[in-house]
């Protein structure tokens, strides 16, 4: 009975070795597929191109410089204009291809209403592109 305790215990203890067999299996096969497909992907067909010299075209849209000082003052590209003539301006500015930039420069006391009546105008005459222009800030060292 000694004897089936002994032969009982040594086979339920597991086992330490471990099997590698189906490990190395799977390492030759990989290696097998890398050396098969590394020559494929560095083969490249040679093609000699056309040389084409070109130089960037920069077309920039001319731009509509306007001023509002804090008195109510209106000014196209330093031309003084009342608010009257600007619904045509806008529109003969809007007709144009490519359509200028209406670059808003107002004081910095001006009524917000003065600014939006102008932008107002602007986008009625169908001009879409209106930006402000401003200072930068000075930084401090």
């Amino acid at each position: 009975m000694a004897k089936a305790d002994v032969s009982r215990r040594h086979h339920d203890e597991p086992l330490s070795a471990m099997n590698v067999v189906p490990l190395v299996d799977v390492m030759l096969v990989l290696l097998v597929i890398f050396i098969v497909t590394a020559p494929i992907l560095t083969h490249a067909v040679k093609i000699d191109l056309p040389r084409a010299s070109s130089n960037v075209n920069v077309t920039r849209p001319e731009h509509i410089e306007f001023g509002i000082r804090e008195s109510g003052e209106l000014f196209w590209s330093g031309e003084a204009v009342a608010l009257e003539a600007l619904p045509q301006r806008f529109a003969a500015q809007a007709g144009k291809q490519p359509q200028p930039e209406l670059h808003i420069r107002a004081d910095r006391h001006v009524h917000y209403e003065k600014v939006a009546q102008v932008m107002a105008l602007a986008a009625k005459a169908g001009l879409v592109r209106i930006g402000f222009v401003s200072e930068p800030v000075k930084r401090q060292k």
